[in-house]
């Protein structure tokens, strides 16, 4: 039987050659491929671990370009596989390899359809965590809710292993958000699923740095509002619209800085304004709302004029539709309201074809 072992990757190198040689030696007896998906890393991960696949056929890297996400990078991984089972761990060799034979042991037998390492399971550690990490690491799970609780000690592992065609039953319903893809899996998953914990260790790092970070734990965020919202309005949109109302203070701010700091008239006060907004409007979306496709250098400036372009005929559209609502006997307060809304709805949907190229995973 066949196994591929999906690694994603950022900044690995130098983890990636130590954690593939441990990968071998597990999974002697069994046969066996390796699949790497590298987020474009800077340090070149993915030239090594092309490299690698150069002296061993059994290695082969996805380099993608453009994006970035644990989750998608795992979708992505695990549909280019072959292989009757798929296992996905991290590169930082902070999972216990020499536990992938019995997750695949237990799942050959038909004890289960998905296998979980956990580090909450009694006998397990987490060695070198800071009190403050094991505090949010608590806290993240509690807040998978008790649908995912009920089932597993420790949905936010990243250590799992299940039968190819297991994943793919369910591959549509996920939603791509987030770092960690069995939390989206056991939400989406069917109760009937018989799932399989085994305890293990959590090590130290040994080389390269931590992925947490306040984006990280924002997509975190975001995945949780799409399980509990997302059958009827895209979190997304959600994201767009609060950093949308964040920008109304921004632009009050900026024109009474204009206005009574630089004394200047109220046109060039409100233009500048405005521009600043749409400015600030931008940068957050780029970074928050639209994490993990984030423009950037050259990318970033493009994106920054097509959003300029379609928040201009967004406000026409805003104006145009108030004023015709006003005019057919629409009270002001109604009309203004179904204005703001449809421009919102426009600058959402045209921005994330144009700006993010989004068209499809909104």
């Amino acid at each position: 039987m066949s196994v591929s072992v999906v690694l994603p990757t950022f900044n690995e190198r130098d983890n990636l050659s130590a954690v593939c040689c441990q990968i071998e030696k597990a999974l002697e007896g069994w046969r066996w491929e390796i699949i790497v998906v590298d987020d474009d890393s800077p340090d070149g991960t993915w030239e090594t671990a092309r490299l690698m696949g150069s002296l061993d056929a059994r290695i082969r890297c996805i380099r993608r370009l453009g994006r970035r996400g644990l989750a998608t990078a795992v979708i992505e991984g695990i549909s280019a596989s072959n292989a009757t089972y798929v296992a996905v761990m991290d590169a930082d060799m902070q999972h216990d390899v020499t536990l992938l034979p019995r997750m695949l042991q237990a799942l050959s037998a038909g004890d289960a359809d998905l296998v979980v390492g956990s580090r909450y399971l009694e006998g397990t550690g987490v060695p070198g965590w800071t009190a403050g990490r094991h505090w949010l690491s608590r806290l993240a799970t509690m807040m998978t809710g008790r649908r995912v609780l009920e089932r597993l000690s420790d949905p936010m592992s990243g250590f799992f292993a299940m039968p190819r065609v297991v994943f793919e039953a369910h591959v549509r319903r996920l939603s791509g958000l987030g770092f960690k893809v069995l939390l989206d899996f056991v939400h989406v998953a069917p109760l009937e699923l018989k799932i399989l914990e085994l305890p293990y260790n959590f090590s130290a790092r040994v080389a390269g740095a931590s992925k947490m970070s306040s984006e990280v734990a924002w997509q975190f965020l975001l995945m949780l509002l799409d399980q509990r919202l997302g059958r009827f309005i895209p979190v997304r949109f959600l994201a767009y619209s609060s950093v949308g109302l964040l920008g109304v203070g921004v632009h009050y701010l900026l024109l009474l800085t204009f206005m009574e700091g630089l004394d200047l008239a109220f046109l060039p006060s409100q233009t500048l304004a405005t521009l600043g907004t749409i400015t600030f409007n931008y940068s957050l979306n780029n970074r928050w709302t639209y994490a993990g496709h984030s423009l950037r250098g050259w990318s970033w400036l493009r994106g920054l004029g097509s959003f300029t372009l379609v928040c201009g005929l967004g406000a026409a559209c805003n104006v145009g539709i108030a004023s015709y609502l006003f005019d057919h006997q629409t009270g002001w307060p109604l009309a203004a309201a179904v204005g703001i809304l449809v421009s919102a709805v426009w600058n959402f949907s045209v921005s994330a074809r144009y700006t993010w190229n989004m068209s499809n995973r909104i």
